[in-house]
């Protein structure tokens, strides 16, 4: 891989963690310490799971 693709899956990536982070925002009751902990997580492991997902349909 060359430093532009990098950057692409980079960017890709934390694209994917911003959105899915904002939705677990959105759909839980409480905000608490914890609760971002865990959004944090959670979507991070989804976003690697979207980046991987795209790149086995589309072979890039």
């Amino acid at each position: 891989m060359d430093r532009r693709t990098t950057l692409l899956a980079a960017a890709e990536f934390l694209a994917w963690w911003a959105g899915l982070a904002l939705l677990w925002l959105v759909l839980i009751s409480a905000v608490d310490t914890l609760e971002l902990a865990v959004g944090a997580g959670v979507a991070g492991v989804a976003a690697l799971a979207a980046v991987a997902a795209r790149r086995a349909v589309t072979g890039r």
